[in-house]
């Protein structure tokens, strides 16, 4: 057997990496790796968690909305020097001492098409308010089984745009308000309270016990909603894209209404069909008042 001459020096440099070493990630809990029970997305898909753990926050309006929200309560943030400096030329104050890294750790961490503008937060679910805590002398959105983050997020970036009073939906049969919803909102998560029940229809008859007038948004309609009676406070039901209103959804409302189109296509996404249901609702109740 042949000795072994001395062992050569180790050239091999190590390879750059955006977080630190799991001994010193050990030693430093801030540069820990977040890790809530709720799952962050993956390519653009979000993953349901347990109402437990923190929500996530990406994307520029969403995480600066959340900053600048008292009710909101952000445990971690992490942000790339460019978004440090954006924060701070808006004058934005941070209540938690940020961690500073590269774009790519955060991309790792929410898949390669999130859109994320070097900015990413967890933070505490926000307090969800009671049905009689919503105000009267407005309109609130009634979401009726609309499942898809994206829809959601769209239409509570329209409502927040519309001062809608309260988005109300069921705590099943919903996404949560974390991850792809909040960044669809753009901010708007931050704005419009997310009343959250058990059975739409009772909410919905509540509603009609406190003088909302239900109107819920259907193909069917027996009347166009530019025509319908609008008044405040006023409630809108809108159905998931395909399926529409339940059965009992659309019993427990006032009156049936559909949205006539001039054009070949006669129908809209369901946060399309908000935002044109809001601006019609709002700039004709604005002129009663």
């Amino acid at each position: 057997m042949r000795p072994r001459g001395p062992r050569p020096p180790d050239t091999h440099k190590p390879r750059a990496t955006a977080w630190p070493r799991k001994a010193e990630r050990q030693r430093s809990p801030r540069a820990q790796e977040p890790r809530g029970r709720e799952t962050y997305a993956t390519r653009g898909r979000e993953t349901r968690g347990s109402p437990d753990g923190p929500v996530i926050l990406f994307g520029w309006h969403t995480v600066k909305a959340a900053l600048e929200n008292p009710q909101r309560r952000i445990r971690k943030l992490f942000a790339t020097e460019n978004a440090m400096r954006r924060l701070a030329e808006d004058g934005v104050t941070l209540e938690v001492e940020p961690d500073i890294v590269r774009p790519d750790a955060i991309a790792h961490r929410l898949g390669p098409d999130a859109v994320h503008n070097g900015l990413l937060a967890e933070a505490d679910p926000l307090p969800a308010p009671e049905l009689e805590e919503i105000a009267r002398d407005g309109v609130v959105l009634v979401l009726d089984q609309i499942t898809d983050p994206h829809n959601v997020g769209a239409i509570l970036r329209t409502a927040a745009g519309f001062a809608v009073a309260a988005v109300v939906t069921t705590a099943r049969h919903s996404p949560e308000a974390t991850g792809v919803l909040a960044k669809s909102a753009s901010g708007g998560l931050e704005h419009v309270p997310l009343v959250l029940v058990q059975n739409l229809a009772r909410a919905m008859g509540e509603l009609k016990a406190r003088g909302f007038l239900l109107i819920g948004l259907d193909e069917s309609g027996e009347i166009n909603f530019a025509d319908a009676p609008l008044k405040a406070p006023l409630a809108l039901a809108m159905g998931a894209e395909g399926k529409g209103l339940r059965a009992l959804t659309r019993e427990t409302c006032d009156l049936l209404a559909r949205l006539d189109l001039p054009g070949q296509i006669k129908s809209l996404n369901v946060s399309n069909a908000a935002a044109v249901a809001l601006h019609i609702a709002t700039t004709r109740i604005a002129a009663e008042r």
